[in-house]
C-alpha cells in the first residue's frame, strides 16, 4: 500500500488540527496508508528501511518541518553536512513526493513581524528546496498576484485552497439545533488579536435583529454539536481576520464547511470567496450582513432549500479535501 506521512497537527489549537485531519481522511479514502509524523528517530529509521526496500511513500509537511529535518543527524553522522545525511540521501531523495506547504518569505506589516505569516526557512534553505525535484510546493492563497512581493524566493508555488471535510461531517437533522443564523468558530488570535473586534461588531448588529441566532465562539463544542448547528440552521455567517480582508488572498475553512453543511452563507468581503463562489453575498458592513441574512430567512422554504441543495452539491463535487488531494497528486 502507498504511504503518506503527514506532519502532525493534532495537538495544536485552531483550524490547523481539523484541516490536516480532513487531509488525512481524504488520503485514506484514496487508498493511502496515512500516518502523522513527529520527526522522531524511530519514524525516520522506518522511512530509511522503506527507502531501502523501495516502498513508495510521500510526505505532506510544511516548509518549517522540512527545516527541522535538516537538523537531524544520526549518532554515526553528527559531523556530516545535510547533503550527505541519511535524512537527505535516504528519506528525502527516495520519497515519491514532498507536498510542502510553503509560507511567504515576506509579508506586509504588521503581520510580517509574526512567525505565523512567514517561512521558517532561511533563503539558502529555500534555494536548496527549489533544487529538489520531488518537492511540490503549495499554498491555499491566491499567491499569483503577490508572487514577486511575497514569494520571490520560491521557484513555483501551486494554489490549492482549503476545503470541506465531507468524510467527517454528515447531514444530521435535529430540531434542537435549528437557528435562523449560526456561527461556530474561535477567536483565532494570530498574535495581533484583530479578529475579536471584527466579530463583536457583527454579532452586535444581530443582537436586536429578532433573528434566532446560534453564535458559538470558543465554546469547545463537540464535533456532533457543530455538525448539527451548521446543518440545521437556515444561514451561516463567516468572519475573517483583518489581513484576509485587506489582502484577499485566502479564505478560511468555515467558508467551505458552511456551504457544505448549511448550504447558505453570508460572509464578510473576501476576494477569494468572490472568485470561488460569486453567488455568495459578501459585505463588511455589519448591518448589511443582517439584511442579507434576513432576505434568506424570509424566503419561501422551497426556494431556500433549492439554494442549499445546489451549494452542497457544488462543494461535494469540487471543494472537498479529496478533491484537494487529487490536485496535489496532479502537481
Amino acid at each position: 500500500m502507498k504511504k503518506i506521512y503527514i506532519q502532525d497537527h493534532s495537538t495544536i489549537t485552531g483550524a490547523g488540527k481539523w484541516i490536516y485531519e480532513g487531509y488525512k481522511k481524504a488520503w485514506e479514502s484514496l487508498g493511502y496508508e496515512a500516518e502523522y509524523i513527529y520527526g522522531e528517530d524511530k519514524e525516520l529509521i522506518e522511512m530509511i528501511e522503506k527507502a531501502n526496500r523501495k516502498e513508495e511513500y510521500s510526505f505532506m509537511i510544511t516548509d518549517g518541518f522540512y527545516n527541522l529535518l535538516r537538523c537531524v543527524r544520526f549518532p554515526e553522522e553528527v559531523d556530516k553536512p545535510y547533503s550527505e545525511s541519511l535524512v537527505k540521501t535516504k528519506i528525502i531523495d527516495n520519497s515519491k513526493a514532498i507536498y510542502m506547504f510553503s509560507q511567504p518569505t515576506n509579508f506586509p506589516d504588521p503581520w510580517g513581524t509574526h512567525p505565523n505569516f512567514v517561512s521558517a526557512c532561511p533563503h539558502d534553505v529555500i534555494d536548496e528546496i527549489n533544487q529538489i525535484d520531488n518537492v511540490k510546493s503549495w499554498t491555499w492563497g491566491d499567491f499569483e498576484k503577490v508572487k514577486d512581493d511575497f514569494y520571490s524566493s520560491w521557484d513555483k508555488i501551486n494554489k490549492i485552497p482549503l476545503a470541506f471535510d465531507n468524510i467527517s461531517y454528515e447531514y444530521l437533522e435535529d430540531e434542537k439545533y435549528k437557528f435562523d443564523v449560526c456561527f461556530v468558530g474561535g477567536r483565532a488570535n494570530n498574535g495581533f488579536d484583530e479578529k475579536y473586534s471584527i466579530m463583536m461588531e457583527h454579532f452586535s448588529a444581530f443582537k436586536d435583529s429578532s433573528l434566532k441566532c446560534g453564535f458559538f465562539v470558543g465554546r469547545n463544542l463537540t464535533h456532533e454539536q457543530e455538525n448539527k448547528i451548521l446543518f440545521n440552521s437556515k444561514v451561516s455567517i463567516n468572519i475573517h481576520d483583518a489581513y484576509q480582508r485587506k489582502l484577499g488572498l485566502d479564505t478560511n475553512e468555515r467558508t467551505f464547511k458552511s456551504l457544505g453543511l448549511t448550504g447558505v452563507l453570508v460572509s464578510d468581503k473576501i476576494e477569494q470567496i468572490n472568485n470561488l463562489f460569486p453567488d455568495v453575498k459578501t459585505t463588511n458592513d455589519a448591518k448589511e450582513m443582517v439584511k442579507f441574512v434576513k432576505e434568506y430567512v424570509n424566503m419561501p422554504e422551497k426556494e431556500l432549500q433549492k439554494i442549499k441543495t445546489e451549494n452542497r452539491k457544488l462543494i461535494l463535487e469540487k471543494h472537498t479535501y479529496t478533491n484537494r488531494v487529487k490536485q496535489l497528486l496532479d502537481l
